[in-house]
This record gives structure tokens, C-alpha cells and sequence, in this order.
């Protein structure tokens, strides 16, 4: 297989974005993948989740190449079993992933660089170059307990956005990471206003920005839009869409994330919103390599359930040109 995509940092001078392409274009910019979050993975360990040899085996039966790590502890966390393990059913690794709560300030850094580093390290012993950096909740995800203010104060802002970057520079420097930050359901960096004054004060030469179609929908954002806006920030892509109807029930029962995906606010392309053609021909006009990485986004769920949908879903971008 050939060597992960080496994309300039966020903010080089050749991410300028061209025509966008029509009818039936290669995207031959875009990588695709998919994740243990297509196929209900939440947590390290929970008795509701596949066995992660079955993620493993169905993924590369699925037709992808590339995965992501999932929750740390998912899949095995030595480098040499999970390279055997990843290399044998032909698959490499995109990223890895971390949540933070850096808008608490300083007081917050050791315990955040512990788990940074550790799912760092493993992110650059299988070959990544990536990691995707999710804001922690203001609301618990199962319950509903509101746990913080929805609103940042100017101050947890300034800490936000000088966390953040002090966290690029130190992934940068230490473990030759680019972080990629993903606005999500929930959080303070979540929909449009929020993630456009998130993206104006943070240096694009630091901070990427994952954008994950489905929760800027589910947010309200209009991906193409914002990547004919903040281009050059786009760094990493998730795929999925959200179910316009039942998204619209969720809102009005004012339902937290986890709630809603088991309502099955998102769904599988192209039933759902945002469309994904126009969002990858979009992202390919940015002229730059770029993980598209599916997370359909469906815990807790049958385990029967993800391999059909995965291939559904591989085939219909395919269909689009990826």
C-alpha cells in the first residue's frame, strides 16, 4: 500500500482553492476511509461493541484501506501487534483521536497531555501524521445533565484558543502531528458562529480543523460553505448525514447527542443531509491530500447490523468519485 498522504501544514500557500469539479470527477484527492465509530465503537471496552478483530476483518471486507484508532484501548495499543494485525488484512492508519477540555485553562494541561501523548505515540508508531482533537461535552452524553455553561466566557475562550495552540505546537514538535480540531454536537465549538470565531483566533499555521459533515449539519453549518470559506484550515474530513426529520425531533426535545443517535439522527448516504457529492468535489477542488474518513455514527447497534451499511456506503462513494 502506498505511504499516507503528506498534506502541507494548515495555512501553506498552495491550499488555495480551485474549481470545484462537475459530473463524474476523480477524486483522486481524497483518501477514504472509515473508523470503529462505523461500526458502534464508543468506548475502549463495553459488552454492546463488536470484538475489534470483527471491526478489523469487516472494515477491510468493507472495501476501505484506511481506519482511525477509535477510543484508546480499542484496538490493541502495541504498535508491533497492531501493525501485524492492521498490516495482514491490509489496512494503515489515519489518526488517532483525543477529547479535551482545554477552555478550563491551565489547570487542565498535565492531565490532557497524559492522554495526548499516549494516543500520540501510538498515532505515530503506526504512521499517521494525523490527530483529530474533540472538544469535551457541556452536557453528559447519556443522560442529559447539563455539566457546564453552553456559553464560553471571553476568558475560557482565551483559553480555549491558546490551549489549543499551545497543544498543536507541542504534538508538532514532540510527535511530527498535525492536530485537527473537530467541532461536534454538544460542545462549544459546535455550529457555525462558534466554530468561525474558534477558527479567526487560533494561527492557521498551527490549528487544522476536522470537519465532520454530519455534526456541522446536525449543528446547523453548511459544510461546502465552510470550506469555501476556511479552505486552507480544512486539515482532515469525517463523512456522514444526519436524518432532517428526526434531527428535527431531537431539537425540539431538546435530546442530547447520544439520545439522538440512537434515535438514529444520522444515517446512511445518500438518504440524509448534508449532500456529499457537492462536500467531496468541494474538498477535492482544495488541491491538497485529505483523509475522508466515514463515521456513521450508530452506538449502540446490532452487530450485524454495520458490515452491510459500510458496503453500501463504499460503494456509493465510489459512485461519487472517491
Amino acid at each position: 500500500m502506498t505511504a499516507g498522504p503528506s498534506a502541507p501544514a494548515p495555512g501553506s500557500p498552495d491550499r488555495t482553492v480551485q474549481a470545484v469539479p462537475t459530473g463524474n470527477a476523480v477524486l483522486d484527492r481524497l483518501r477514504i476511509g472509515s473508523a470503529p465509530d462505523s461500526w458502534g465503537v464508543w468506548f475502549p471496552d463495553d459488552e454492546r461493541q463488536v470484538p475489534w478483530r470483527r471491526f478489523l476483518d469487516e472494515v477491510a471486507d468493507a472495501g476501505y484501506d484506511w481506519i482511525e484508532l477509535g477510543p484508546y484501548g480499542y484496538l490493541p495499543t502495541d504498535p508491533a501487534r497492531l501493525r501485524d494485525e492492521t498490516g495482514r488484512r491490509g489496512l494503515r492508519v489515519s489518526a488517532g483521536t483525543v477529547f479535551t477540555a482545554l477552555h478550563r485553562g491551565p489547570a487542565v494541561w498535565d492531565e490532557t497531555w497524559a492522554q495526548v501523548s499516549r494516543v500520540a505515540g501510538l498515532t505515530r508508531a503506526m504512521g499517521a501524521r494525523h490527530l483529530v482533537v474533540i472538544p469535551s461535552f457541556w452536557r453528559d452524553d447519556r443522560t442529559a445533565e447539563i455539566i457546564e455553561d453552553p456559553v464560553l466566557t471571553p476568558e475560557q475562550w482565551r483559553h480555549l484558543t491558546t490551549g489549543t495552540e499551545r497543544l498543536a505546537r507541542e504534538v508538532r514538535e514532540r510527535y511530527g502531528l498535525e492536530i485537527a480540531v473537530h467541532p461536534h454536537a454538544d460542545t462549544h465549538i459546535d455550529g457555525e458562529e462558534n466554530v468561525a470565531r474558534f477558527l479567526d483566533a487560533t494561527d492557521p499555521a498551527l490549528v487544522g480543523l476536522c470537519l465532520d459533515t454530519g455534526h456541522y449539519a446536525y449543528c446547523g453549518g453548511d459544510s461546502v460553505r465552510l470550506i469555501e470559506t476556511y479552505g486552507e484550515r480544512i486539515g482532515y474530513l469525517h463523512l456522514k448525514q444526519v436524518d432532517p426529520e428526526v434531527l428535527a425531533g431531537v431539537v425540539a426535545e431538546g435530546l442530547p447527542f447520544g439520545p439522538a443517535v440512537a434515535r438514529g439522527v444520522m444515517r446512511e448516504p445518500p438518504g440524509g443531509l448534508p449532500a456529499l457529492e457537492p462536500v467531496l468535489h468541494s474538498a477535492q477542488g482544495l488541491g491538497v491530500d485529505l483523509f475522508a474518513i466515514v463515521e456513521q455514527d450508530m452506538y449502540p447497534c446490532d452487530p450485524d447490523r454495520p458490515l452491510p451499511v459500510a458496503r453500501r456506503t463504499r460503494r456509493y462513494l465510489r459512485g461519487c468519485g472517491a
